[in-house]
């Protein structure tokens, strides 16, 4: 075994193969070509990832990952729960759309490997909406917000902003009047979360 091969980390494998995907798309990308661009054997990369689908997910989650902690809510800048909301929710739709337009091919790209794996869109939204329900939890403490059940609130948000950040509608966001429309649908929200209560599960009497 070479010296490269037995210093190769999983970390270098993940970034190659982001690269590899990135030049070549995901439908021709190879462990081959990740291996080559590492100066290794397809064998050594196996080592790590026992199989192409499992390289594939491993480098999605890490993808996601850095989104996650971009996305991240903070809570020390003295904002409003709905600044606080409204500031995240323009955070993600931004990112989205810089993502289309700054480097469609790796966000096309990003889009098939999500698809793949059943359990990576759970992984990633369950991390979505749970920042979501930080937003609302801190709100609730403070009195700004009122809702019955924080979580179920917090996935009406996420469903609510969809055409602001679903790939499906990444061809709508050039549309010169999208941010006006992304203004009055979390407004409506933060109106909503203020004076209104979501129903519970078992409904309201």
């Amino acid at each position: 075994m070479s010296e490269v091969a037995e210093a190769l980390t999983g970390e270098a494998i993940l970034a190659a193969t982001e690269e590899v995907l990135r030049r070549y798309g995901p439908a021709k990308a190879t462990v081959v070509d990740v291996a080559k661009a590492l100066g290794v054997s397809h064998g050594s990369v196996y080592r790590h990832f026992a199989t192409k689908a499992a390289l594939r997910e491993a480098v999605t989650r890490r993808w996601l990952d850095a989104v996650h902690e971009v996305m991240t809510p903070r809570f020390d800048q003295g904002l409003t729960a709905a600044e606080t909301l409204r500031n995240w929710l323009q955070q993600l739709f931004d990112k989205k759309r810089r993502g289309h337009t700054e480097d469609p091919e790796l966000f096309a790209t990003f889009q098939v490997l999500v698809k793949e794996s059943n359990a990576i869109p759970e992984y990633h939204i369950g991390h979505m909406v749970g920042f979501v329900a930080r937003i609302i939890s801190a709100g609730v403490e403070t009195q700004e917000f009122v809702t019955d059940d924080v979580d179920r609130t917090a996935q009406a948000v996420w469903d609510a902003t969809e055409k602001f950040h679903h790939p499906a509608h990444a061809q709508e966001w050039a549309d010169p009047h999208v941010q006006d429309a992304f203004d009055a649908v979390v407004s409506l929200i933060i109106a909503g979360l203020r004076y209104n209560r979501v129903p519970s599960a078992a409904g309201d009497a």
